[in-house]
């Protein structure tokens, strides 16, 4: 009987083994770079194991904020990515919305294409980007960033956009229109609310992409004054050394916009992803 009762509850085992191993993988690099940024230099680089630092300290995080050029990587990051997030969004809410309401010859081989861009490796378009951003003197400037990122994400997010449009009733369209509001009206009075957690989960996705990508913009900007937090962090690696305690400090801290922008639209962004996947 108790033989039984075990090999019922097997399955639940192994999930909460699973899960447990899952949060491992996540949570321990975290941790672990957390732990090394308030680390002395002396205790990085010693040669015993420690888990928890023996002597506190913050000074890797004072001299990332004083002693290099971190603040200026801090704004470029936010500057390049809203930009390019509020681009992707505003164009993904409006041809997703045409996509799923309208109908235009072409229509679905415009569909394939947006497709078809999602599986080609974005290494491929490295040389052409780099000529045209060379031609037009876009190099070594944020603008070359912003395109990127806003070119990259437009076509994920838009099919995504076109996937929850289609989840809203044209009824309720009509009806707006029988109560005497215009195209633009019924939009936003109408539709974008019920849009929002969409239209959050949309613009997460755009933001965390452009916030950690790393090889465009090591190709594109070789100058201080245009770099990002990704390839500003990428300064610490030396030909002789690897600053870990800066390294690590600067990378708690690029986290931190981040976790609060999560924390604050939590509740949108589960409600944004399986809105898709639910039948209304």
């Amino acid at each position: 009987m108790m033989t039984k009762r075990l090999l019922d509850r097997l399955p639940e085992v192994f999930r909460a083994a699973a899960l447990l191993l899952f949060l491992l993988f996540t949570v321990v690099p975290f941790y672990w770079m957390f732990v090394t940024s308030i680390k002395t230099r002396q205790e990085i680089y010693s040669s015993e194991l420690t888990l928890w630092p023996k002597q506190f300290t913050w000074a890797n995080y004072v001299d990332t904020l004083h002693n290099t050029q971190f603040p200026l990587y801090f704004a470029n990051s936010v500057l390049v990515t809203v930009v390019s997030s509020l681009i992707v969004l505003v164009i993904s809410v409006m041809g997703g919305y045409s996509m799923s309401r309208y109908r235009f010859r072409g229509k679905k081989a415009v569909l394939l294409v947006f497709l078809g861009t999602q599986m080609i490796p974005t290494i491929i378009i490295l040389v052409p980007l780099f000529i045209l951003f060379s031609k037009m003197n876009m190099l070594d400037h944020l603008s070359s960033l912003i395109v990127t990122y806003t070119v990259m994400n437009i076509p994920f997010c838009l099919i995504t956009m076109s996937s929850f449009f289609q989840r809203i009733p044209v009824a309720l369209e009509e009806a707006a229109f029988i109560d005497g509001c215009n195209k633009w009206q019924t939009m936003l009075l109408i539709v974008l609310p019920l849009m929002l957690p969409a239209i959050v989960a949309t613009f997460v996705f755009a933001f965390t992409g452009a916030w950690n990508e790393l090889f465009f913009g090591i190709m594109f900007i070789n100058g201080e004054a245009a770099k990002t937090i990704p390839i500003g962090l990428n300064n610490f690696v030396q030909k002789f050394d690897i600053n870990w305690g800066q390294m690590s400090a600067g990378g708690i801290m690029s986290l931190i916009p981040v976790m609060i922008m999560f924390a604050a639209v939590q509740k949108y962004i589960v409600s944004g992803l399986t809105q898709g996947a639910v039948k209304g």
